[in-house]
């Protein structure tokens, strides 16, 4: 299956009880359809005592099945929280965001949305030969005397 189509049939599960557990997640998720796989994220410190980090993504055979869990289940309560159930996002890639290492303009994602086409930049560079460009001052000079121009 293919990144995806596996996508389609994930959905993510938040607002969790740190008593859920993957078992009860199968159980409540069952009644919509096979479930192939789920993930409950641990936290990042190694040394925390939350056994998952109040989250985790349920993946199904068919996205039939994801779509009427996220249609049944949303907002509904489990183990006394009201849960939040939704399409999984892709991940983002740790090179990418605001998060990563790398300069945000050099990151691909920033390049294609604001790099400017090589037409536009000719463009520029041709209005700037011919001497389109013009002093943003001229044509202001005496605005720093207040009332009626004398004549």
């Amino acid at each position: 299956m293919s990144e995806k189509a596996r996508l389609k049939c994930t959905i993510y599960v938040g607002g969790l009880d740190q008593a859920v557990t993957m078992q009860t997640l199968a159980e409540a998720f069952v009644p919509f359809g096979e479930v192939v796989d789920i993930t409950l994220p641990k936290p990042d410190l190694p040394n925390s005592n939350d056994a998952h980090r109040g989250f985790g993504y349920v993946e199904f055979d068919l996205p039939e099945d994801a779509k009427e869990a996220i249609d049944n289940m949303d907002g509904s309560e489990l183990y006394g929280r009201t849960i939040k159930v939704a399409a999984a996002k892709p991940q983002k890639d740790s090179n990418e965001g605001l998060g990563s290492k790398t300069a945000i303009w050099e990151q691909e994602g920033y390049l294609a949305k604001y790099a400017v086409s090589e037409e536009d930049k000719l463009g520029a560079e041709d209005g700037q030969a011919d001497g389109e460009r013009q002093d943003p001052m001229q044509g202001l000079e005496e605005l720093d005397v207040a009332g009626p121009k004398p004549e």
